[in-house]
């Protein structure tokens, strides 16, 4: 399923079709993590990547005013297809915690796990700042490259709307834009009070 999902993501000429099928990957991905005993990891996936990447990437999508049209009226026409994604979810999940997924595992792993006092999200917080730092603050700088571009690519030039241009405003001579008139001043009697 998780194979199927990330070729479709890629081979999905709808923008809004690819952002459902990386959706279903991710909650594959999710179930794999919940079979691997990784609960933290898959509740991180779902979590960061479903509830926060994918709005982003919505929102990419939507700020790169591509015709919104042919998005809006195809929605009844591809409701099943939406429907069906979120079935395919659902019952991933169920199969996942309710399936004899964890009897699958080799339980001799299983058992150097379920020490008391373990904590899988505590060990993979000593691994992740330990040994792994320089790998986890080069992804981070990396995201952050990532963000500043998509603004950048966002806030591009559009016709017809008015922009500052700071240099401009430096080089503006005080000549140039103020003009000092010397008038004469009215008499006393002649005001019209």
């Amino acid at each position: 399923m998780l194979l199927m999902s990330a070729l479709m993501v890629v081979s999905a000429r709808n923008t809004i079709h690819s952002a459902l099928f990386l959706v279903l990957a991710f909650f594959t991905c999710a179930a794999l993590w919940i079979l691997l005993r990784a609960e933290f990891l898959a509740i991180a996936l779902v979590l960061v990547y479903v509830g926060a990447v994918m709005v982003l990437f919505l929102f990419v999508v939507m700020m790169l005013n591509l015709n919104t049209d042919l998005l809006r009226e195809g929605f009844i026409r591809h409701l099943p297809l939406g429907i069906l994604i979120a079935i395919a979810i659902v019952a991933e999940m169920f199969l996942a915690l309710n399936s004899g997924g964890f009897r699958m595992l080799d339980q001799a792993a299983l058992k150097a796990v379920d020490v008391p006092g373990y904590s899988n999200t505590r060990a993979l917080g000593s691994v992740l700042y330990t040994k792994y730092l320089y790998a986890f603050e080069i992804a981070a700088v990396i995201l952050l490259l990532a963000m500043v571009s998509a603004i950048t690519l966002t806030m591009r030039r559009l016709k017809g709307t008015r922009h500052q241009n700071p240099a401009k405003q430096v080089k503006v001579m005080r000549a140039d834009r103020l003009r000092i008139v010397k008038m004469q001043a009215e008499p006393k009697g002649d005001s019209n009070d």
